[in-house]
C-alpha cells in the first residue's frame, strides 16, 4: 500500500512564505462529536461551566489524517481501526514502510537525509509534527542528524460549540450478544450517548516559520482548502458519527510576514431567535459574522486573500442583513476587496 502513495516534491520554490489563519465550522446533529473514552459509555465532552460541547484538536486531526490516507498520501500516525490487526506495524517498521528505507540502508545516508526522506513521505508529519520514538538500535542507525521530534506548523485549538448543548433524553441502551462456546451466550450493554445539536467552530494557524522545519510546502497549505471540508464529509460515515456536516471554511492568507489577527472564531456567534435548547438542525441557525468581518476590515492591509467555502444551507447575518453564502461573500468583498476573496470548490481539482 505504501508504495502506491503520493510522495512530495520538496522544492524550495514551493516554500511557505506567509502565515495563514483558519476558521472551520461544522455542525453535529443527533450524534456524538467527540466522546471521552475515560468516561462511562464514551460520553460527549461538555464544558461543565458553560454547557458547550468540546471537540479536541486530536479529533479533527484524525479526520484529516484519515482523509489524507484515503487520498493516497502516506501518514505516519495511522488509524489502527482502518488497518487489519495483522498489519499494525511498530514504529521502526512503519518508518521503513512510509519511506521505503530499510534499516540496513540507513548506514548509507546521514540522519538529515533520512529526515528529509521521511518528511517527503509522511504527509501528516509535515502538517502536524510527530514524536519519533524508535528502538535503540534503529535510532543508532538513524544517527544524531534525525530529530527526535518534529513540531507541527499547522495547529488547531480545542473547539467549543457556540450553543449550549442538550443531551438526547432518548439515548438507547445497546446490547450485544455473542457466543462464548457451545450453547452459552454472553451479553454486553452500553448507552448510546448523543447530542441534539452542536455548532462547532475550530480555529487554526499555519506557521510559516515552523513550516521550514517540517518542509511543509505551499502546495500542502493550499491542499487544506479542500481537505478539511472533505474530511468531515467522508470520515463521519459511521453509525457514531453520522450527522456531521461542514458549514464554513475560511483560510485567511496574510501578506505580512509573521502576522495574523488571531482568534478569528471569536467573531462568530449564533443570533437566531430560537433558544439553544430548541436547535435541531442548520435551518434553525443564523450565524452572526459581524465581529469577523470587522476584524478583516480593520486589518485588510495585511491580508493577501481569503479562501472561502460556505454550505448552501448556511444563513448568516452581516451588516444588519441576513442571507446565504452569496451574502457572506459580498460582506467579505466589502471588507477586503473583491479581488482578495477566493471562493473554493471543495471537490475541485
Amino acid at each position: 500500500m505504501m508504495s502506491d502513495t503520493i510522495t512530495a516534491d520538496l522544492d524550495g520554490d514551493d516554500s511557505v512564505e506567509n502565515r495563514s489563519e483558519i476558521v472551520f465550522a461544522y455542525d453535529a446533529e443527533d450524534t456524538n462529536p467527540n466522546g471521552n473514552p475515560l468516561s462511562a459509555n464514551d460520553k460527549p465532552r461538555i464544558d461543565e461551566t458553560t454547557g458547550a460541547a468540546v471537540v479536541t484538536d486530536v479529533r479533527l486531526k484524525r479526520y484529516i489524517r484519515d482523509q489524507l490516507d484515503d487520498d493516497g498520501y502516506s501518514v505516519y500516525i495511522q488509524n489502527p481501526t482502518k488497518s487489519d490487526a495483522d498489519s499494525v506495524l511498530d514504529r521502526d517498521d512503519l518508518f521503513s514502510a512510509v519511506t521505503g528505507i530499510d534499516e540496513e540502508d540507513l548506514g548509507d545516508m546521514t540522519g538529515s537525509e533520512a529526515a528529509e526522506k521521511f518528511l517527503a513521505n509522511a504527509t501528516d508529519v509535515r502538517y502536524f509534527g510527530a514524536t519519533c520514538s524508535f528502538s535503540s538500535d534503529f535510532q543508532s542507525e538513524l544517527g544524531d542528524g534525525f530529530p527526535g521530534q518534529f513540531i507541527g506548523p499547522v495547529q488547531f485549538s480545542h473547539a467549543r460549540s457556540l450553543n449550549t448543548v442538550v443531551q438526547k433524553s432518548e439515548s438507547k441502551q445497546l446490547s450485544t450478544v455473542v457466543s462464548s462456546g457451545g450453547d452459552a451466550e454472553q451479553g454486553t450493554f452500553a448507552t448510546d450517548n448523543r447530542l441534539q445539536y452542536a455548532f462547532v467552530p475550530f480555529h487554526g494557524v499555519v506557521n510559516e516559520i515552523g513550516a521550514n522545519d517540517t518542509l511543509l510546502s505551499q502546495t500542502d497549505v493550499e491542499r487544506l482548502d479542500t481537505l478539511l471540508w472533505r474530511s468531515l464529509k467522508n470520515q463521519t460515515l459511521t453509525r457514531s458519527k453520522m450527522g456531521h456536516q461542514p458549514r464554513l471554511y475560511l483560510r485567511i492568507e496574510y501578506a505580512t510576514d509573521a502576522f495574523h489577527i488571531g482568534t478569528l472564531d471569536d467573531g462568530l456567534e449564533l443570533v437566531q431567535e430560537k433558544r439553544d435548547a430548541e436547535l435541531r438542525n442548520i435551518t434553525d441557525v443564523v450565524l452572526g459574522v459581524d465581529g469577523l468581518i470587522g476584524d478583516l476590515d480593520e486589518y485588510s492591509d495585511h491580508i493577501e486573500a481569503v479562501h472561502v467555502i460556505a454550505d448552501r444551507h448556511l444563513t448568516v447575518e452581516a451588516n444588519g442583513e441576513t442571507g446565504g453564502p452569496d451574502h457572506l461573500v459580498s460582506a467579505f468583498e466589502d471588507a477586503i476587496g473583491a479581488e482578495s476573496v477566493m471562493e473554493v470548490d471543495p471537490y475541485g481539482e
